[in-house]
């Protein structure tokens, strides 16, 4: 009997298999998916290493705040554009060449970034970095076409929380550096190794399952995309400096929604579109594309606040004067539960399903932010907000990768990772602007430190964010389910 793929509620199974997929089973799966994982967490890495250094571009470099914040932002950004458009090359030209062309890219960025002696080459060699996060969508399509269904979920699981372990190991690194160096370069070169291992390492595991499909890139779409969300992140970041009133950053804004709007006709119209449109309306995707988008924001806001919160010096009213290496230790809670609860996913998943694992870690998550906005006088108090971060952090992003994919076809598998990932970029980089504009709009008198109530406001919108996506997890999946209910009974 044929086995049905109703897009509405397609199993969640492997691609087709062509010629060659079998051997490429039975190679050991999971050394491709432990192979994979170093490599995103290691591209992962490149996204916050640079946050604890901001400082010291800013002395070395001799650059303004804005700039070398720009610094951070503008990987976000160029990953937010690059994860569709090298999800749609590894369609075109295979997964494999994409995967190592994206390290390829970390390695040469880190070098130049090692090697900078000016903002401008900085921010080129964040671009090359911020390339690398278009890794993670293309190594969940690699997993799902090569994992039997009933392991697919723990593989993908560990893929998701790889990006938290890595942000939260950069800034690990950066401590250890800080404490023992005067410069930022050293961090630069250590991710370049990294990333050359990586490349090594996948080189030499990774093998396409499926042959490419050609086609044609959407050029237009991806530089619509870029520009609607420099001109967004850019009103945001600029519009306490430049006053929120004036015509720069309301031409901005209204730049984005014009933009926005001429990037979704050219979508529609597009035969081979950068990012299928239906798919963020797809009723099988959308809670997890909202949900997605909700916790990167949380997760970047949490990962900017809590090291900067524990950071400021005691005679402010509040915060611990850690050092960059303690401010990183705070946050080794996460980064281990996000590790154990990842390898645990597969088998929640089968027992509460990926939408109500999502639900509960959203949850989780907004409990840490709430705790951190009335309790944050004492060290323990940070180390139980990483802690809930960890768990919910943790379920939730193991949980999503899976969530986006099971009710669309196989052959939409890496369309549907790769929009999940653009929102949860689109997130963090909104989250990053954000939380500047809330913490420099609200400083202590004669300072530019922000005030403790700048912080509980930051805390709570991130607590606002994350208690949205998990309703919205919780509401879709649901709904996925009664429909699959009722299309097996119509059957």
């Amino acid at each position: 009997m044929a086995q049905r793929t109703n897009p509405e509620h397609a199993p969640l199974r492997a691609a087709p298999q062509e010629a060659g997929a079998t051997a490429a089973r039975s190679a050991n799966p999971w050394l491709v998916v432990i192979s994979l994982s170093i490599a995103a967490a290691t591209a992962s890495i490149q996204q916050s290493a640079v946050l604890p250094l901001l400082p010291r571009l800013q002395e070395s470099l001799h650059a303004s705040v804005t700039s070398v914040t720009w610094a951070f932002t503008v990987s976000l950004l160029c990953g937010a554009v690059a994860t569709p458009l090298f999800s749609r090359f590894g369609d075109m030209y295979g997964r494999r060449r994409m995967l190592l062309l994206t390290l390829v890219l970390l390695v040469g960025g880190s070098v130049l970034g090692a090697v900078s002696t000016s903002v401008t080459t900085l921010i080129v060699a964040r671009v090359l970095q911020g390339i690398s996060a278009a890794m993670v969508p293309l190594a969940i399509g690699t997993v799902r076409d090569l994992l039997p269904p009933e392991k697919m979920a723990s593989g993908i699981g560990v893929l998701s929380a790889t990006m938290g372990i890595g942000v939260g190991v950069g800034f690990l690194l950066s401590g250890v550096i800080a404490e023992v160096t005067s410069g930022y370069r050293v961090v630069f070169w250590i991710i370049a190794g990294l990333a050359l291992a990586a490349t090594a390492l996948t080189a030499l595991t990774v093998h396409d399952v499926t042959p490419p499909t050609g086609g044609r890139p959407d050029l237009p779409g991806a530089i619509l995309l870029a520009s609607t969300l420099v001109c967004l992140l850019l009103a945001i970041s600029q519009g306490k400096s430049w006053g929120w009133g004036s015509g720069a950053v309301i031409g901005l804004f209204i730049g984005a929604v014009v933009l926005g709007a001429a990037w979704i006709a050219v979508e529609r119209r597009t035969a081979e579109p950068l990012v299928d449109i239906s798919m963020l309306t797809h009723r099988g995707t959308v809670g997890a594309s909202l949900a997605s988008m909700l916790l990167g924001f949380a997760l970047f806001s949490g990962f900017t606040l809590l090291p900067n919160f524990a950071q400021t010096p005691a005679k402010a009213g509040y915060g611990f004067g850690a050092s960059v290496l303690g401010a990183g230790i705070y946050l080794l809670p996460t980064t281990i539960l996000m590790l154990l609860v990842s390898t645990l996913a597969g088998g929640l998943i089968r027992r509460f399903s990926a939408a109500n694992m999502v639900a509960v870690g959203a949850v989780l998550a907004a409990l840490s932010d709430v705790w951190m906005v009335l309790r944050h006088d004492h060290s323990y108090d940070l180390y139980i907000t990483t802690t809930l971060l960890g768990l919910g952090v943790g379920c939730a992003f193991a949980a999503l990768g899976t969530m986006a994919v099971e009710h669309v076809e196989a052959s939409k598998t890496a369309v549907a990772s790769a929009v999940n990932s653009l929102v949860r970029l689109v997130g963090g980089s909104i989250a990053g602007a954000v939380t500047s504009a809330v913490l420099t709009s609200d400083t202590i008198a004669n300072t530019k430190i922000p005030t403790l109530h700048a912080y509980q406001v930051s805390f709570a919108i991130a607590a606002v964010s994350v208690a949205l996506a998990a309703a919205f997890a919780a509401f879709f999946g649901w709904l996925n389910k009664r429909t699959a209910a009722s299309a097996d009974a119509a059957r």
